[in-house]
């Protein structure tokens, strides 16, 4: 058992003697200094014992505190260093929000920017719930983190991605703040136990035509006064995405001439390289339909950029926010208005389905060139791949969408869809699946659309389904021959 004392050890220059409480623990000998002093006349110069009973009472209180909370521990094992610092943890608050930025200005430094600013969006977004900014630990209950979770559920990325971020923080401060080996616990809950977070709403397929991409790009740009308006920066970036295998907007902003040498760029894709033992690291031929687009943006001698996107744009995201703005500009001088209008994103999506849809490639095939882990981030960790497909693949989608007039099968599909039209004179046959199984069916006339088809499933379809459970229509035209099928998630689009 530890023992606890008052006392003194030496007189400061202006006479004051400062109070220490001495720990004695395992044989060793330790101090935790108070706040309190005691002048001459408080102390026995002799034995050097405290006589100001004020400070006695004072300091006291802080000792009897000390020995409760000992008393609640199994201490033998305790090293008189982890003994005091026990101690001098006191029951203080521990804020929740200071340990979050404090969080944030880690992954800033260990150059994780891209992602603490999605952690600084999600502390945010939860003070801003809480109506505070200043919340410990002991306030995070189950039931709050529940209901700011609830206030999301309208968001498509927000309602999984913030409660993960804020996780992470806490489970952070649980292995920084307690010791499970002394049983030193200073953060006593954890409200993560209890709670579900739902996933996130799987993103649109933002892909377009290759019939699509060639009007965009045959399209002439809005006339503007202003040098490089943010209408052409928005076309020439999204030329690289299109054939830079999908290249995101960061790696263009951040790339070096270094990473630029006989005629391949060479760079580590920012968004994951934290995350993948390969560092994200690939190699992209330049194709020398884009050799234009690089001497138009080449950076001077002394620059060590190799594109001159920095001069104009402080950062990689303002600069994405640009050539978005720019794209959106385009494909409003072409009649394409509001949701519809394509940003970066729908260049780097049309590339993989291109490249799968009608150049033969495989799902891999497409993860390799555009850079995904593809569940084989170790592997990729000690082997030196050949990135030469990923180049045959990318100048096979640049042929078929820049150099042939062939329309894809998307375009062929749609077609199909377009084609498949009923009225209200023709027999239909509506049946709903799930899991393979037939719910339910309907066989009638005065149908006009598949939607009216659909809602007249909908009551076959069991109250307990599970919420966001995949459905499947089967749609028939009985006097036609014609069928279609159809997918619906209980509770979102049916």
């Amino acid at each position: 058992m530890a023992n606890l004392k008052i006392c003194v050890q030496k007189q400061r220059k202006d006479g004051t003697w400062p109070v220490y409480i001495r720990v004695t623990h395992g044989g060793r000998v330790g101090y935790i200094k108070t706040d309190k002093h005691v002048w001459g006349k408080g102390i026995n110069p002799k034995t050097k014992e405290i006589k100001d009973p004020f400070v006695i009472q004072q300091v006291s209180i802080i000792v009897v505190d000390y020995m409760e909370r000992l008393n609640k521990r199994s201490i033998s094992s305790w090293s008189l260093e982890e003994l005091i610092a026990f101690l001098k943890s006191g029951n203080d608050e521990i804020s929740f929000s200071d340990y979050c930025r404090k969080y944030v200005r880690s992954m800033q430094d260990a150059g994780q920017v891209r992602s603490a600013r999605n952690y600084e969006m999600a502390i945010k977004h939860f003070e801003k719930y809480f109506g505070s900014n200043r919340i410990n630990f002991s306030a995070l209950t189950s039931s709050v983190i529940e209901r700011w979770i609830k206030s999301m559920a309208a968001t498509q990325r927000a309602k999984e991605m913030y409660p993960i971020c804020l996780r992470q923080v806490f489970k952070a401060a649980l292995l920084e703040y307690n010791d499970y080996d002394t049983g030193n616990i200073r953060i006593k809950i954890n409200p993560w136990m209890k709670v579900k977070i739902p996933k996130a709403e799987r993103p649109e397929k933002l892909a377009v035509t290759p019939e699509e991409v060639r009007t965009f790009f045959a399209t002439p740009l809005p006339p503007t006064k202003l040098v490089k308006p943010l209408t052409e920066i928005g076309h020439d970036v999204a030329m690289l995405v299109l054939c830079l295998a999908g290249i995101n907007t960061v790696d263009l902003y951040n790339m070096r001439k270094k990473d630029y040498y006989n005629g391949i760029l060479h760079y580590r894709r920012a968004k994951t390289t934290k995350s993948r033992s390969d560092d994200a690291y690939i190699e992209m031929r330049v194709p020398s339909l884009l050799l234009p687009i690089f001497e138009k943006y080449a950076t001077p001698d002394d620059d060590e950029y190799l594109f001159s996107f920095h001069a104009r744009f402080s950062t990689s995201d303002s600069f994405g926010s640009g050539a978005n703005s720019g794209i959106k500009q385009i494909c409003e001088s072409i009649g394409i208005k509001g949701e519809d209008r394509y940003c970066v994103y729908t260049f780097r999506h049309t590339w993989g389905t291109v490249a799968q849809n009608d150049c033969g490639a495989s799902i891999a095939d497409v993860g390799f060139a555009m850079n995904h882990s593809q569940g084989h981030s170790i592997t990729r960790g000690y082997v030196i791949p050949d990135f030469s497909p990923a180049w045959i693949l990318n100048e096979k989608v640049i042929d078929f969408i820049f150099f042939s007039s062939d329309k894809g099968k998307r375009s062929q599909t749609q077609e199909d869809t377009d084609f498949f039209r009923f009225s209200k004179k023709h027999m239909v046959k509506g049946t709903v699946y799930f899991k393979g199984n037939a719910l339910g069916y309907v066989q009638d006339i005065g149908f006009s659309n598949v939607e009216q088809v659909i809602q007249k499933l909908i009551p076959f379809i069991p109250e307990d389904m599970p919420h966001r459970a995949t459905l499947h229509f089967k749609i028939e035209i009985v006097d036609k021959g014609q069928t279609m099928t159809y997918e619906r998630m209980r509770g979102v689009n049916c």
